[in-house]
């Protein structure tokens, strides 16, 4: 069945898409006001944009009058943030941050989230996330009702038991990470994997290619 997008509403177009790109990882932001007033909120629309220089790529948007929610708004004004990632430990509360609080409420204090300081931004880290980024405002986009925020990782924080400091080998399955999935309220968790070994072209010539 084809879609011709030019013919459909913005929550036409978004029923399809956010049903059909899953899993999607959340970015778990938290940031600070320009007035000093924490707030947190997940973002599905994010990921890993490269490593030279270590970027993330977060879509925000925005209220139906226009304007800047919260993290944006914090985003555009203080430059910074923080990228958390979001164990399965963590949902609920995760889910508790998606409230639709008026300006200037504070959902860190809300879901009762324990938080650290930063190193280098003045947004918290969530203490319990298994993974936090400090991340600085690098580029924006702003089209239509979306804000797309490209941010440079400036400092990764990972909890001890998940890393290997010397090979840098990351234990990806014991971050029990949840990623966002169809509809409103559905999630999916990180427990059923497949293994595929990438093919090099050198191998072509040696080995019978199935598909031949």
């Amino acid at each position: 069945m084809h879609f011709d997008f030019s013919t459909l509403t913005a929550a036409e177009r978004y029923k399809l898409m956010a049903s059909a790109i899953t899993p999607r990882p959340i970015a778990w932001l938290t940031t600070v006001s320009a007035d000093g007033v924490r707030n947190a909120a997940p973002y599905s629309f994010f990921n890993m944009m490269g490593s030279e220089p270590p970027l993330v790529a977060i879509g925000m948007m925005r209220r139906a009058d226009g304007t800047h929610k919260d993290s944006a708004r914090n985003v555009l004004d203080t430059r910074e943030f923080v990228v958390n990632l979001v164990g399965e430990h963590d949902a609920e509360a995760m889910n508790m941050t998606c409230i639709d609080a008026p300006p200037g409420f504070d959902e860190v204090d809300f879901a009762g989230l324990a938080v650290e300081p930063s190193l280098e931004v003045a947004a918290p880290r969530i203490s319990s996330a298994p993974v936090s980024m400090e991340c600085r405002l690098l580029d924006t986009f702003e089209k239509g009702s979306s804000t797309v925020v490209l941010g440079e990782v400036i400092q990764f924080h990972i909890a001890d038991g998940l890393v290997d400091p010397q090979r840098l080998h990351v234990d990806t399955l014991a971050m029990n990470l949840v990623a966002r999935m169809h509809g409103a309220g559905w999630y999916t968790r990180s427990t059923d994997l497949l293994q595929l070994q990438r093919p090099t072209f050198a191998d072509l010539a040696t080995t019978e290619h199935p598909r031949r």
